[in-house]
């Protein structure tokens, strides 16, 4: 097999159903910074990164506007987004109690607050606006 050295995660997609509702969060509570905003009103793709991480970034994208989608998968879509289950993403910090205390008072959805998990992690976990599952491991 060969590896590629210079092989990184460059960009990943999480689905909003309110753009600046999925601003404020990830902006204003979790620090990213708004790289780009295409779009109007509801169907907006918003580039977010972090600063200190110039070459990766995350898109977040209306879902439901590919002419590819029948209606039955735009509905499948929507019922995963309001239970959570159809994206996730996993952040990491080296202060997860102040960071959940930080996204908890801001009246995000909690799905679990910080635990030290048998496999050796220690996380908690959101819901953001749009639904998608946001997990935070401790960074040691």
């Amino acid at each position: 097999m060969t590896t590629h050295g210079d092989l990184r995660v460059h960009a990943s997609f999480l689905p909003h159903d309110d753009p600046d509702a999925a601003i404020a969060f990830y902006r204003d509570t979790l620090g990213f910074e708004v790289r780009n905003d295409v779009g109007q009103g509801t169907i907006r793709w918003i580039t977010i990164g972090f600063e200190s991480q110039p070459d990766t970034q995350i898109v977040l994208h209306p879902p439901l506007v590919d002419p590819g989608l029948t209606d039955d998968e735009r509905r499948t879509i929507t019922e995963m987004m309001a239970k959570g289950t159809f994206a996730t993403i996993v952040l990491a910090t080296k202060d997860l109690d102040g960071l959940f205390d930080k996204v908890q008072a801001t009246g995000a959805e909690v799905i679990q607050e910080p635990t030290d998990q048998p496999y050796g992690v220690r996380d908690c976990a959101f819901r953001d606006p749009a639904g998608n599952h946001v997990r935070i491991n401790q960074l040691t």
